[in-house]
């Protein structure tokens, strides 16, 4: 799983872009996009089911992120769960801050409300 602050600069913009990547990235189980009360600050999460997932989430991010400059700025990642190194690299190598938590320490996902 990842998150990702974004500091955004246009509030409409959010449905057109998870729409696209719900069609060009099968394996991301979850894309969701919170705004805090002004407006002015969103917070992404990304699911995915393991490590690969994220690789072929990430193909393409330099193209898909020259798109968004104009309406979004990046301020940072926190990574849950162990990914592939050449991800880390990656995401470092753009130098916003990032943050890994590769132990799983237990929980659970309920995709449906349970008994």
């Amino acid at each position: 799983m990842c998150f990702e602050q974004v500091k955004r600069s246009r509030s409409s913009e959010g449905g057109e872009g998870a729409e696209k990547l719900g069609r060009d990235k099968p394996g991301t189980v979850a894309f969701l996009a919170y705004a805090n009360d002004a407006g002015d600050e969103i917070g992404i999460v990304h699911v995915f089911p393991d490590a690969d997932a994220m690789d072929r989430h990430m193909e393409g991010v330099a193209e898909r992120s020259k798109e968004a400059f104009g309406l979004i700025e990046s301020a940072g990642f926190e990574i849950y769960g162990a990914p592939n190194e050449g991800v880390v690299q990656m995401i470092a190598g753009s130098g916003l801050p990032v943050t890994v938590r590769p132990q799983l320490l237990g929980g659970y996902l309920r995709i449906t409300a349970g008994k």
